[in-house]
């Protein structure tokens, strides 16, 4: 499935696509975090390294792989993720539910969506 139209909102750092009558806005914190890369994904099931600080996150070029996919490279110095058509189109159908578990997933492991935040727990002496 091919994007009918594809636009980047350098301001808002957002990335526009239209599938025929389906259109999405995934911003570049999505993209990254949801990067198809080994880095991101791992080699195999259960090896996703969670991606953490990427809030202000931006794109600083896209390039187009062959005539199936969009390589993103961000100013973190990540280029490694080719998007394919179809990859693109899942993250935008599901990215409501795809954001979420990240969220889910950076509470449970005492992240933080920025750069310079440190999630803190404090222990409850007594409950040691």
């Amino acid at each position: 499935m091919t994007p009918t139209k594809i636009r980047f909102h350098k301001g808002s750092q957002q990335l526009e696509l239209h599938y025929g009558a389906e259109q999405w806005l995934l911003s570049a914190e999505f993209l990254r975090v949801h990067s198809p890369s080994a880095e991101v994904k791992g080699h195999g099931s259960g090896q996703e390294v969670l991606q953490y600080g990427k809030k202000n996150v931006g794109i600083v070029a896209l390039e187009r792989a062959g005539n199936y996919a969009l390589k993103l490279i961000f100013d973190d110095g990540h280029a490694t993720g080719i998007y394919t058509w179809e990859y693109l189109h899942q993250l935008g159908a599901n990215q409501a539910q795809l954001w979420e578990r990240y969220l889910q997933q950076l509470h449970q492991a005492g992240k933080s969506r920025d750069a310079d935040t440190s999630v803190v727990r404090l222990i409850d002496p007594q409950n040691q």
